[in-house]
């Protein structure tokens, strides 16, 4: 008598990866974020809900869901927010349905959010996150890529350069950390790490069930 053959390695299950990106504001974490989402197959990102005014350049629904700060804190007291911030005297948060949803279909998410976010993330789902922290090559390039920007006022800017020394101070709590000195080479450090987190092994729901099925199929042939 055989046993069930075991399934094809294609046909195994696993879980949707969070991968988490974080960097102080002018780090590059924007332009990464659009990287991966055009050259990482199978990767979604997650929209989060912000009162923060729209920039010339955004899109509603595409880049932030833009709303009112009675509608967010509805939102946050409801615990329909499965992380949320306030950063620059902004709130921001990542609705919890969508991505509990995509996670549980195998679909991996995207999260474009400072440390605050980062840390509420990885203690609402410790086995899902792999996290990331982007630092510039140095305080000066830092300067010089929020003015070249040139969408926020000096005062904005010399805020984000205060907070920057505090959210680089967080570096330590992040899985891995990568130094944007060279557009390509990050991306491709941080695309590395994506599928090796698609590789782990409590990701793959179905792996012990195929190698249990496996090893009995072989013990069936020795007997």
């Amino acid at each position: 008598m055989t046993s069930e053959p075991a399934v094809a390695k294609k046909d195994m299950v696993r879980r949707g990866v969070v991968l988490v990106l974080s960097s102080p504001s002018g780090a590059g974490k924007s332009t990464l974020t659009r990287a991966l989402m055009d050259k990482a197959e199978g990767l979604n990102v997650s929209i989060s809900v912000t009162t923060r005014a729209r920039r010339g350049s955004e899109i509603d629904g595409v880049h932030y869901h833009f709303i009112s700060q009675r509608q967010f804190e509805s939102m946050r007291d409801a615990g329909e927010l499965l992380e949320w911030a306030t950063v620059h005297g902004n709130s921001y948060g990542t609705p919890r349905k969508p991505v509990e949803d995509a996670l549980a279909r195998g679909q991996d998410i995207l999260f474009d959010i400072d440390w605050q976010g980062a840390l509420q993330a990885r203690e609402a789902m410790p086995d899902d996150v792999a996290s990331v922290f982007v630092l510039p090559p140095s305080a000066a390039e830092l300067r010089h890529r929020l003015e070249r920007r040139a969408e926020d006022a000096p005062e904005v800017i010399l805020r984000r350069l205060r907070n920057a020394a505090v959210e680089i101070a967080r570096w330590t709590e992040y899985d891995y950390v990568v130094i944007n000195d060279d557009l390509d080479r990050c991306f491709n450090e941080i695309r590395s790490i994506l599928e090796a987190e698609r590789l782990r092994r409590s990701r793959r729901v179905e792996t012990g069930e195929f190698a249990n099925r496996l090893a009995a199929e072989l013990a069936e042939t020795l007997i």
